[in-house]
């Protein structure tokens, strides 16, 4: 009879699983300027981010108020391209609105 294991020598064979795992998320925050209208930041938070007239304006005073608000928690990318967007139409209208992002 033979032996039909696989010859390996004196190395181990090992069994490799692929793991998933979530993407990490970043926050994005827009920080409070003194020129930006409370009704462009309204405006960019219904629009770029999707939030309700409710939601807009509690987070528009969050930023009036406290020096910034959090807008949403997104993948890199996603926040990338929401920030940037909000940099645009602040650019596009004469306003000095910046978003940051920070890992969540």
């Amino acid at each position: 009879m033979a032996d039909e294991r696989p010859r390996t020598g004196r190395s181990v064979l090992e069994r490799t699983r692929a793991e998933t795992r979530e993407p990490d998320l970043y926050s994005v925050i827009l920080l409070n300027d003194d020129y930006t209208t409370m009704e462009f930041v309204v405006q960019v938070l219904e629009s770029v981010f999707n939030k309700g007239p409710a939601e807009a304006f509690r987070i528009m005073m969050q930023v009036h108020t406290q020096g910034q608000g959090l807008c949403g928690v997104f993948p890199w990318d996603i926040a990338e391209t929401k920030a940037a967007a909000t940099h645009d139409l602040a650019q596009e209208r004469g306003f000095p609105l910046r978003a940051i992002i920070e890992k969540a």
